[in-house]
């Protein structure tokens, strides 16, 4: 038996919540709820301005024609999602029977961040708090925060080299304060 891993599968364009709606409903219907564990279709949400000038929430799928499963693929979870309505097929797989390659661990955290399904850790630094660098090329030096970009996950360290002040944009993952 394999790994549990994330996998992409192939959909037609447009039926991806379609898709997604018909591997969980085979899933459950064919008791494989201990081997796929997650399916989603990734969604941003965008502000657009319509006609009239109001901003209007819009989802856009920045990967379209694509679901992504939490599984452990064995012959019946490969064979069931190859043949779920709206699938068509792996990606990664060959073909041939070839079974597919899952998603790297490092790709699929930045998906999974897109779906908002990975709990951002929350930054309660202000600008003047003295922190320490546990990171990068500055670990084990003190600053003080002058900027933070809750956006960007980032904040401007000024640190103290010879008598001078001198500014390095770190991410909140490498200080503590």
């Amino acid at each position: 038996m394999t790994e549990r891993a994330w996998y992409v599968v192939q959909t037609y364009s447009g039926c991806e919540s379609a898709a997604k709606n018909n591997i969980e409903l085979r899933a459950e219907s064919m008791n494989m709820q201990d081997i796929i564990f997650n399916v989603i279709v990734p969604e941003e949400v965008h502000m657009e301005k319509k006609k009239n000038g109001e901003l209007k929430e819009v989802f856009v799928k920045p990967f379209p024609g694509y679901v992504f499963i939490d599984m452990i693929v064995t012959d019946e979870s490969w064979f069931m999602i190859r043949n779920t309505p709206m699938v068509t097929g792996f990606l990664g797989s060959s073909g041939g029977g070839a079974k597919p390659v899952p998603v790297q661990n490092e790709e699929m955290e930045s998906i999974l961040k897109i779906a908002g399904l990975t709990k951002k850790s929350s930054f309660s630094g202000k600008i003047g708090d003295k922190v320490k660098i546990i990171a990068g090329n500055f670990s084990g030096q003190y600053g003080i925060i002058d900027f933070i970009d809750e956006q960007k996950r980032v904040v401007k360290v000024l640190i103290d080299f010879f008598g001078r002040q001198t500014p390095a944009e770190l991410s909140f993952d490498e200080i503590v304060l």
